[in-house]
């Protein structure tokens, strides 16, 4: 008969965390052969102050001597029987802590659970194996034995929570003592993250440069030829109606005003001149392309990493696209200086300013970008302006 889902679930766990109790206490066995060896060697000692060395410290100093062997035994045991990795190395304080007080308390009450379950079963089987001629042996009545078989089974319940509990209570201990050092394994678990995020940011900016890439062979190349076969269809067809001249005219403006969205769109994604040229020759085509005056300030001496330039020029093209939409602005500077491993982007606009990246206007997306790389981004645009942009990136990532 199958049992029911959660007793099944129980037994299961009763049978993991017995057997990996009892394993713990197979492991104490051997530690108490350790600490039995000086014991040994040196009982017949005569000399009292010899006496108490032998009987505290060489024990306690054998024991510390291979407490390593016993941690490997130990994260062995917690991996095979529960499937926790303890990673290391372990820290040499709490590993002996572990080793010699904890290991031991835990083994201990390992041991008093195995008798309270053999205490348990013969309580509760009373009934059982008692009964002669029709009477209890050595119980006067059957309500006494009533009470025991209670009592019985009262101490296996206890020993099934005890046993739970001390398995529970030694993977806490053994997470906290046997592993590195938190402050360790907090500063690999950053740098492992940062290591993600920084794959993660160059898989982004490499996806990008192939659907530029896709679109400036494909699709842009065929609404080239598209309009040149209509260019050529307008000039060379002299004798179509006029219905026709005006579908053939519309159709040859709309595929080259396609065209220039698409070198927009192109040039957004991640322009070619940026990994051709570096960053001064990009920013000079943002700078050339907007619709206001825009000095430039380039100053890069060495130029920086290639996911830190896209997202220097990213900065650049969309403050001054907001510029353009929203700050009814004369005029912009921009400024780029790279000073150490610090590339400071800095975009002033002489604006109505009251920007602000709550409100939307592309600058949340900036925010984002710029954190993406470790950078940090500053927003100055009180109402009446002037709105300065200023952001600070890592060279190197």
């Amino acid at each position: 008969m199958r049992l029911p889902t959660a007793p099944q679930a129980a037994l299961i766990r009763l049978r993991r965390d017995a057997v990996f109790g009892l394993a713990g206490i197979s492991v104490q066995f051997l530690a108490l052969l350790v600490l039995s060896v000086p014991w040994l060697v040196y009982s017949d000692t005569a000399m009292p102050l010899l006496g108490v060395l032998v009987a505290v410290a060489l024990p306690i100093a054998a024991l510390a001597a291979v407490s390593p062997a016993f941690t490997r035994m130990q994260r062995r045991r917690f991996k095979a029987l529960l499937g926790i990795d303890i990673p290391g190395p372990a820290r040499r304080g709490p590993e002996l802590r572990y080793n010699l007080l904890v290991a031991p308390a835990v083994a201990c009450g390992g041991v008093l659970a195995i008798v309270l379950v053999v205490v348990g079963l013969a309580a509760s089987t009373v009934f059982v194996w008692s009964p002669l001629g029709g009477r209890l042996k050595f119980l006067p009545t059957a309500m006494a034995a009533t009470y025991v078989t209670a009592l019985g089974l009262a101490l296996l319940a206890l020993a099934y929570w005890l046993i739970g509990a001390l398995a529970r209570a030694d993977v806490r201990a053994a997470t906290a003592l046997l592993g590195p050092d938190p402050a360790t394994e907090l500063e690999r678990r950053v740098e492992d993250l940062t290591e993600r995020r920084a794959g993660t940011v160059d898989a982004a900016d490499a996806e990008r440069r192939r659907i530029e890439r896709d679109l400036h062979d494909g699709a842009q190349q065929r609404l080239v030829s598209m309009a040149v076969n209509l260019g050529l269809a307008k000039a060379t067809l002299g004798d179509l109606p006029e219905e026709a001249r005006k579908v053939i005219d519309e159709a040859h403006r709309e595929a080259k005003e396609a065209i220039e969205e698409l070198n927009n769109l192109v040039r957004g994604l991640h322009p070619a001149v940026l990994d051709d040229r570096g960053l001064d020759a990009a920013l000079s085509g943002i700078a050339a392309r907007a619709p206001l005056p825009v000095r430039l300030h380039v100053d890069i001496p060495e130029r920086p990493a290639p996911t830190v330039e896209a997202v220097a020029y990213f900065v650049v093209s969309e403050s001054l696209a907001n510029t353009t939409k929203h700050a009814d602005a004369t005029g912009a500077e921009v400024t780029v200086v790279r000073t150490a491993d610090i590339l400071r982007v800095v975009i002033a606009d002489d604006g109505v300013g009251g920007a602000d990246p709550a409100r939307g206007s592309g600058l949340t997306g900036l925010v984002g970008r710029v954190g993406s790389v470790d950078g940090t981004f500053d927003l100055s645009s009180p109402r009446g302006g002037p709105t300065v942009i200023t952001v600070e990136l890592p060279c190197v990532l």
